[in-house]
């Protein structure tokens, strides 16, 4: 090839695209590819190689933090509640000032079109709004338009019956700005679960500065009462979970068979919060996870109730069905 320059310490050059995609090819030869496919606007389809996964250096997105994104559950090869996350998606796009270079119903198809291309029957996707590639300045102002990315991201779900631990983090919550849009700004969301990890947790638990539960690093967080009523907190300073707003749907089932006495959204303290015979973490890739300790204090005894939803995305209603 000739381009690599062979001192010992100087790196490699390579000139032309060919090579460094040889480069990048040879690093997967040895390695299972961990995602069947992406999509990039800015090659402007699907692409199955694990080597042609990449972003532009110069995306606004990777450097300046400007983008949203968001997720969706592949069970037996249905996308899982896809249309309300990708509504979120484009309100949490909106309030970041990222455009889009399509309208939704060509982001849906793409998505669709992806994950039925991948093959993958079990796992994710998840999918992004960047402002864009162009330049290195903070202002996105001049760059030609925004960008959209996907991928699809296998995995087999196994539901935890026996429950997790939980702890309250120090990382301070992002403002409910920032909060309320699936922003990639997650430094504060990687500390929280770093913090929880070197605590000998599965996750954290935000409490605002007012002592009210907030919600996980990347889940929403469910309570059952002494008085057998579910509540979640507020969603005004926190993220409204995709999955805990159809689990808020789902739930009066549970109140018409006698199990729970009501529903609700609202602010609970800590130890409000902490009397609670149940509680557990809500999110896309859970669904529902019981937590049974909570700053080394046991949370009831059985997740009877938290474990009549694990199963709710396979019998709940119609998903986006995907052609293989």
């Amino acid at each position: 090839m000739g381009s690599i320059v062979q001192a010992e310490d100087q790196v490699p050059v390579y000139e032309s695209g060919a090579e460094a995609l040889q480069k990048l090819q040879e690093k997967w030869k040895s390695t299972p590819a961990p995602f069947p496919a992406m999509y990039s606007s800015v090659l402007g389809g699907v692409v199955l190689d694990p080597a042609m996964m990449v972003l532009p250096i110069d995306d606004h997105m990777v450097h300046r933090g400007h983008g949203v994104f968001d997720t969706a559950m592949l069970l037996d090869g249905h996308l899982y509640e896809l249309d309300p996350h990708l509504d979120r998606f484009l309100l949490s796009a909106a309030k970041a000032k990222v455009g889009t270079p399509f309208p939704r119903d060509t982001l849906r198809s793409i998505l669709v079109q992806m994950t039925a291309a991948s093959g993958c029957r079990k796992g994710s996707i998840r999918y992004w709004l960047s402002s864009g590639p162009g330049d290195f300045l903070l202002s996105s102002s001049a760059l030609p338009g925004p960008a959209f990315y996907a991928v699809v991201i296998p995995s087999d779900y196994d539901q935890c019956r026996h429950g997790v631990k939980a702890v309250t983090t120090s990382v301070p919550m992002k403002p409910p700005l920032f909060a309320t849009s699936k922003n990639v700004n997650y430094l504060p969301n990687v500390l929280s679960i770093m913090d929880a990890e070197d605590r000998g947790a599965f996750a954290s638990v935000w409490v605002d500065e007012q002592g009210f539960v907030a919600e996980g690093p990347m889940v929403n967080v469910a309570f059952v009462t002494p008085a057998g009523e579910l509540v979640l907190p507020a969603f005004d300073k926190i993220l409204s979970g995709c999955t805990a707003k159809r689990l808020l749907a789902l739930a009066p089932k549970l109140v018409d068979a006698g199990m729970l006495t009501g529903v609700t959204t609202k602010y609970i303290t800590v130890d409000e919060a902490k009397t609670s015979v149940e509680m557990a973490f809500v999110g896309s890739g859970l669904p529902v996870l019981p937590i049974v300790e909570w700053d080394g204090q046991p949370i009831g005894e059985v997740n009877i109730v938290v474990l009549r939803f694990e199963c709710y995305p396979i019998r709940d209603i119609a998903p986006t069905v995907i052609a293989h």
